[in-house]
């Protein structure tokens, strides 16, 4: 069996972390040419952001170059740590395809643009949140390459509480904005995975 240091696993992760941040910077950037209509961003939302931030980004990465988090370590498993390189590059996949097909209608949280559309092409045609799958997929390809009970997990917990707290409110908005279009939308798909 390949056995992977942990030095390895941690630089594979902020290789990662450092792809994410390049798939999604021209997008937020692209973001502010297309001004918001409708805007549902909430306290609980920029607390949920803020929670997100820590178990995905802080924690990791204080993990990753201080020894603070090392009481929480548990011994690496190589068969889970080449799985969790895997899980990260089809992660980094989908997050960069549904970026590429959402294009100009991409928010970082509950908004309506001015251009807003409906898109139901691309990835977006099998699948309504491939990029909430991506993000599942990254926690997961965290806890599997992060071998630290509070580092590894806490992106999963945090992206949980995100996600079920937000999803059912991101769907009410687009079929408020696109009603009948968006119902239809949503029977023939899968919110996280293709519907079969």
């Amino acid at each position: 069996m390949i056995n992977i240091s942990l030095l390895t696993l941690k630089i594979i992760f902020v290789a990662g972390q450092i792809g994410f941040f390049l798939i999604r910077y021209p997008h937020h950037q692209n973001k502010k040419e297309n001004q918001i209509v409708r805007d549902r961003k909430t306290l609980q939302e920029n607390i949920l952001l803020l929670c997100v931030s820590v178990g995905m980004l802080i924690l990791p990465f204080i993990y990753v170059f201080t020894p603070w988090l090392n009481f929480a370590d548990y011994p690496l498993i190589s068969w889970l740590n080449i799985t969790g390189i895997i899980v990260y590059i089809l992660s980094l996949y989908l997050f960069w395809k549904s970026h590429h097909d959402l294009g100009k209608n991409w928010s970082p949280t509950l908004e309506i643009r001015e251009q807003h559309t409906l898109i139901i092409d691309g990835i977006y045609k099998k699948v309504r949140h491939p990029m909430y799958t991506s993000i599942w997929l990254w926690c997961i390809a965290q806890a599997l390459l992060l071998p630290n009970y509070i580092a590894g997990f806490s992106g999963i917990i945090s992206f949980a509480l995100l996600y079920f707290l937000r999803v059912d409110n991101e769907e009410k908005m687009m079929l408020e904005q696109f009603g009948e279009d968006y119902e239809r939308y949503m029977q023939n798909t899968g919110r996280l995975l293709p519907k079969f």
